[in-house]
């Protein structure tokens, strides 16, 4: 039984980060939320599913999802900018 040549820790750790990073772009979206949109507006919404580069957030109350509406340019910049891609292109906002 032979055993496998040995391979340097970094080359390994290098393995594990990107097989533990989330895939989805929702995922991803979910894990830089409250950095890209900031704590407030964080407490009161969450991504909840994204399709097609639309992403969809579920706000606490409509007037909560209404302000994102407006500010939608300005966190889409931010999110992207977060994710370093340009992965998501058109916010909604629902209450829920």
């Amino acid at each position: 039984m032979s055993r496998p040549a040995p391979r340097p820790l970094s080359a390994i750790v290098r393995e594990l980060t990107a097989a533990l990073a989330p895939a989805s772009t929702l995922a991803r979206a979910q894990q830089v939320w409250e950095h890209a949109a900031g704590p407030a507006i964080a407490a009161a919404a969450v991504p909840t599913a994204e399709r097609d580069g639309v992403l969809t957030v579920t706000c606490q109350a409509a007037v909560w999802a209404q302000e994102l509406d407006l500010m939608a340019t300005e966190l889409i910049a931010r999110l992207n900018a977060a994710l370093a891609s340009d992965s998501i292109r058109e916010l909604r906002c629902r209450t829920g």
